[in-house]
């Protein structure tokens, strides 16, 4: 592996790549080193991250939903108090 990445340079995972190289080379069983693997394996699919994100977005998404949901009850409620007060329709309640 050269560690040029596609625009000149290392490549992101290349640092991550030669530490699970040493671990290998230097290790008397493959045990030794599946933390080195595991971090390679992200750097190289970002699995973890992407899922987080996912996580985020989703509960960003609900919080927003949540709180159209309560804005617009609440400019409603506005809305409709405004205009019974001002006696052009009236509330049966």
């Amino acid at each position: 592996m050269s560690g040029f990445g596609y625009h000149g340079g290392r490549s992101r995972c290349h640092e991550t790549f030669i530490s699970f190289m040493e671990c290998y080379a230097g290790a008397n069983e493959t045990k030794q080193c599946i933390g080195q693997k595991e971090d390679y394996i992200e750097c190289l699919h970002r699995t973890k991250e992407i899922n987080r994100s996912r996580e985020i977005k989703a509960h960003f998404l609900q919080s927003q939903a949540a709180q159209g949901a309560d804005a617009r009850k609440a400019a409603e409620k506005a809305a409709s108090g405004v205009i019974a007060n001002l006696g052009l329709v009236h509330e049966s309640t």
